[in-house]
């Protein structure tokens, strides 16, 4: 029996606090940092998608210090944002955003009230085993045809703590293969766009789904 196979099984619950206390105390470094123009690129993209389908409601999940979120709500966007860590939605609430400290598994808002979802690098934190529940969260806050963002870095499919994470305590990830995260992804969406960016030794995992539904 393999050394993986003896690892307890990781669950949401069991790594929430850790990443709460990690992203709490990385909040002002990380207000201040400046981000790569790939992931601009990736970020206006989806916003051409939205606005080509109306505009909108959107929801950014993960949503750090609120750069993103600021973004989409200079373009026109009735955006809100939600972070595990107060400190990262104090940074959001600096900028004038709706903002909430909420989970992935408790995203408490009527079924079907946003019109587009953007989650980057941050469910990548979502162990395996509870992806799916978290997945069908989102799915049930979209509307009918709504968009989903979702931007992973991937790796071979190990779970577990980052070693030389320059966060105390270290961060959980999921590595998943591209395989996986597609699989993951289609038992709740319709996938519109697959593609991998490779910045440094990085494989950052792309993909651009819809809520299947009779679009507006």
């Amino acid at each position: 029996m393999s050394a993986d196979a003896d690892r307890p099984v990781a669950r949401y619950r069991g790594v929430l606090d850790s990443l709460r206390v990690s992203y709490d105390g990385r909040a002002a470094w990380r207000d201040q940092q400046e981000k790569q123009p790939w992931k601009l690129a990736e970020r206006d993209l989806f916003l051409r998608r939205v606005l080509d389908d109306g505009g909108g409601r959107l929801l950014e999940i993960g949503a750090g210090p609120g750069h993103d979120s600021a973004f989409f709500a200079s373009h026109g966007l009735q955006v809100v944002a939600t972070d595990l860590s107060p400190a990262m939605v104090g940074c959001c609430r600096q900028k004038g955003l709706d903002a909430h400290v909420m989970d992935f598994l408790h995203l408490d808002f009527p079924a079907g009230s946003f019109d587009a979802v953007y989650a980057l690098n941050c469910l990548l934190h979502v162990p395996n085993a509870d992806l799916p529940a978290v997945l069908a969260a989102i799915r049930a806050v979209l509307r009918p045809g709504g968009w989903l963002f979702m931007g992973v870095y991937g790796g071979d499919g190990h779970e577990g703590a980052a070693t030389n994470d320059q966060h105390e305590p270290p961060r959980f990830f999921s590595w998943r293969t591209d395989e996986q995260i597609k699989g993951f992804a289609t038992r709740y969406f319709s996938l519109v766009d697959f593609h991998v960016v490779e910045p440094g030794q990085l494989h950052f995992q792309s993909l651009t789904m819809r809520r299947p539904g009779t679009q507006r």
